[in-house]
């Protein structure tokens, strides 16, 4: 099903960017996404790990940011450049969780291994980074999703400290509220944030199965999703993002999908991915290789390379009114438009 059309919604499938189940041009394992000026995007890339007797390797593909122009028609995509580079130097990452740009512009990254944020400026040049390891007000233990509201304060899941906490963007604490648990207002192991227009803060409740939504300061206002399979339900969601509607997105990431939800918390419809067609990277590296394109003729079904494997990350991109979402272990991006005054044709007996 390429248009999904439910409770007055209609999310219209578009297109994939990035190399799907190929390779990783543009994405390596993106956990983490931002909008920048115009049609960019900033990736948070992984990469692959190594199981060595070190953290990280310096010598590992991917672990990077990646900036990218993503237009709203299919092959209107191109990278920018990359930045950053495995490592624990100034500038440097090993594993990056979450990202997000204030008003000049600025790129902040965290680092769930460093428990810092480090900080770039549009075109990746290195500015500065701040945050120390523990678990007193306004360290960290496992910094993942990061988000910056209006007036540019920074609210930052602390993972393992299993709560919000935020800062100014040179590092000065200001508050902090959450705490292990499963009660109203409490979290385990939180990992993705969200702002919506209103101020309001989204988090998604990894290990509790849901997502809470919170005032500014934190105080608790609802929650939704709960464990499992079925609609509405979540299993270890990721991350969540919210459109000037009011309607909220969540990577189910267990469960392969992406959840939606009405602004009282009601369940929508779940995408589940749609990449019927290959990307424009994709069908680049296909066009190299007619061995590997006869091999795909072969296969009885390609449906499972459609669909979504474990994503990791969504925004909503207001410009072009879409849903852009990580699929995470597929190293590409599917997105959706959100469609308004959509008609259909009626129908004859």
């Amino acid at each position: 099903m390429l248009t999904h059309i439910a409770a007055g919604r209609v999310f219209d499938f578009s297109h994939a960017v990035g190399r799907g189940a190929i390779s990783g041009q543009g994405f390596r394992l993106a956990v983490a996404l931002a909008a920048g000026d115009g049609d960019t995007i900033y990736a948070a890339n992984r990469g692959w790990e190594q199981i060595m007797n070190v953290p990280w390797n310096k010598t590992q593909l991917g672990t990077r940011i990646g900036k990218l122009t993503v237009g709203p028609v299919p092959g209107d995509e191109e990278v920018v450049c990359d930045f950053s580079k495995p490592g624990d130097g100034p500038g440097e990452l090993i594993w990056p969780a979450g990202i997000a740009v204030d008003r000049a512009k600025n790129v902040y990254v965290t680092d769930e291994w460093l428990n810092r944020v480090s900080i770039f400026d549009q075109d990746g040049h290195y500015l500065r980074h701040w945050g120390t390891p523990g678990s007193a007000a306004g360290a960290f233990d496992g910094p993942s999703g990061i988000a910056i509201n209006a007036e540019d304060v920074l609210y930052i899941v602390d993972s393992r400290n299993h709560r919000v906490q935020q800062y100014t963007t040179d590092g000065q604490f200001l508050n902090a509220w959450g705490g292990l648990g499963s009660a109203e207002g409490q979290f385990n192991a939180p990992w993705g944030l969200t702002i919506d227009h209103a101020g309001d803060v989204y988090v998604a409740d990894h290990k509790n199965h849901r997502v809470q939504k919170f005032t500014a300061d934190g105080t608790f206002l609802i929650q939704f999703g709960r464990y499992g399979t079925g609609k509405g339900q979540l299993n270890r969601p990721a991350d969540v993002a919210v459109d000037p509607d009011g309607d909220v997105y969540v990577c189910d990431w267990a469960n392969h999908r992406v959840q939606v939800f009405g602004p009282d918390g009601k369940f929508v419809t779940s995408l589940i991915g749609d990449a019927q067609e290959l990307s424009k990277w994709a069908k680049m590296t296909l066009a190299a290789s007619p061995d590997a394109m006869k091999r795909r003729r072969e296969v009885r079904s390609l449906e499972r390379e459609w669909r979504f494997s474990f994503p990791t990350a969504v925004i909503f991109d207001e410009k072009h009114e879409r849903v852009i979402v990580s699929d995470t272990q597929r190293n590409r991006l599917q997105i959706y438009n959100k469609l308004k005054n959509y008609t259909t044709a009626a129908r004859t007996i």
